[in-house]
């Protein structure tokens, strides 16, 4: 089976109580675990947080009673991984079946579609890794137009190939890791300590569906990109 999750902390200090704050009409983890609840090929939904308001409204639209995550888990510098591993044990005892997948929406991302997680399981499938992630193109590239300074302070290209690139067509492929969508070998998350000791395979999304709220900025783009998007599906027409 396949356990949804969304982790949210009630703190944030680039965009406070972001998780929850309105956007567009309903509380940003909203986008996300509406997409978790509703999508097939989900079968059980987790919130993993430590606030008791986001718990009770998270339970309330249908997801597990996981309780509310420790402490230690719940400061700015506690990763994903273990907020995950927490997530999954807590989760199994309450499932019928063991889990085969494990999908991880972020809710700072709520521009992903729907097909952004059907295509992103269907990856995960076909290929059997340990972890897909979702990636965007990268829109800067350190082979042509990311610098950084060197020990006097000029600046040099991030990673310079002999005889150099002088155009963005000739430099290597890179991605952006987008804090979108995951999916998860459950028996990967139980036995890693991160998400870079096993096979990580990239989903590639729109660059425009892969836009995270780390700032007041971020959060007023994204709020006009989702009117923008309900603008344009607009209400259902009569012939």
């Amino acid at each position: 089976m396949i356990l949804g999750h969304i982790g949210v902390r009630a703190g944030s200090k680039g965009v406070p109580g972001k998780n929850f704050r309105p956007i567009c009409g309903r509380p940003l983890i909203d986008w996300s675990l509406d997409q978790l609840l509703a999508h097939p090929e989900v079968d059980a939904v987790v919130v993993s947080t430590d606030s008791p308001e986001i718990y009770a409204h998270a339970l309330a639209k249908g997801t597990l009673p996981i309780g509310l995550r420790p402490a230690h888990l719940a400061t700015d510098t506690a990763g994903k991984w273990g907020v995950w591993q927490h997530a999954l044990a807590a989760a199994e005892p309450l499932l019928p079946r063991p889990v085969e997948a494990f999908l991880d929406l972020d809710a700072t991302s709520p521009l992903r579609e729907p097909a952004d997680i059907t295509g992103a399981l269907a990856l995960f499938r076909a290929e059997r890794p340990d972890m897909v992630m979702s990636c965007c193109e990268a829109r800067k590239n350190p082979y042509f137009n990311l610098v950084e300074p060197d020990a006097t302070g000029a600046l040099q290209v991030s990673k310079p190939l002999p005889g150099g690139v002088v155009a963005r067509q000739q430099a290597p492929v890179v991605y952006e890791h987008a804090a979108s969508t995951y999916v998860v070998s459950p028996a990967y998350l139980r036995r890693a300590q991160g998400l870079w000791e096993g096979r990580v395979i990239p989903f590639l999304m729109p660059p425009e569906r892969c836009l995270d709220i780390d700032t007041e900025f971020d959060f007023r783009l994204v709020e006009w990109l989702l009117r923008e998007r309900e603008n344009a599906q607009g209400p259902a027409r009569t012939a």
